[in-house]
């Protein structure tokens, strides 16, 4: 997982401060599988939750309803299919859940605007190499201004690193609309770099 930006908090202090540190699991050996893959995405599932949710009190209690949602539902779960895409799945259902009608709606209806020629995606472009350098807060607040549906894909692909397949699962949405979405959303952050580098420059003449 890569990490824009650093205002998130160790992993082992985020456990503790929302409750699932591993010491509650250990003398309840029935979970113990459950311990085994869930932990471990403890950070990626934090980061994902604030950039969904722009406040860490939500994502606090977003991983938190996520993990008792897993465990609840870990019997349900298929073993040798992939246990991190249905993880950020459930987080992500969840976090669409606590928004309201309106909000959902909104989100549902841009989809059909998603059908359209533009599906290029590159490997390598101008927002993925600023998201690997840390501390970028021009990039952080050109993604945190993308509608929501841009947003969780993008970090999806360029932050967690998954792959087309898994972000089409997570999502629930063809591939197709992945490519468009992860097209979309980085024309929309290259143009508010590209109108940020000009404000600076129209500041400084």
């Amino acid at each position: 997982m890569k990490t824009i930006g650093s205002g998130f908090q160790e992993q082992e202090q985020e456990q503790e401060r929302i409750g699932f540190g591993v010491s509650s699991y250990q003398h309840n050996q029935p979970m113990a599988g459950f311990e085994d893959l869930a932990m471990p995405l403890f950070n990626s599932l934090y980061n994902f939750a604030r950039w969904l949710a722009r406040d860490s009190n939500d994502a606090e209690d977003l991983v938190q309803e996520t993990y008792l949602k897993a465990l609840r539902g870990f019997a349900s779960f298929r073993t040798g299919t992939n246990f991190r895409a249905w993880m950020f799945q459930i987080l992500r259902n969840t976090f669409l859940s606590s928004c309201s009608t309106l909000e959902w709606r909104m989100t549902i209806a841009l989809d059909s605007e998603e059908d359209g020629p533009e599906l290029a995606v590159d490997m390598e472009t101008p927002e993925s190499i600023l998201m690997n350098r840390s501390n970028s807060q021009l990039m952080q607040r050109a993604i945190d201004d993308l509608p929501v549906h841009y947003r969780e894909t993008l970090l999806l692909c360029e932050v967690e690193e998954m792959s087309y397949q898994e972000i089409a699962q997570v999502l629930s949405i063809p591939i197709g609309t992945v490519m468009s979405r992860l097209a979309r959303a980085r024309k929309a952050v290259r143009a508010a770099l590209h109108n940020q580098v000009i404000f600076e420059q129209a500041a400084d003449a």
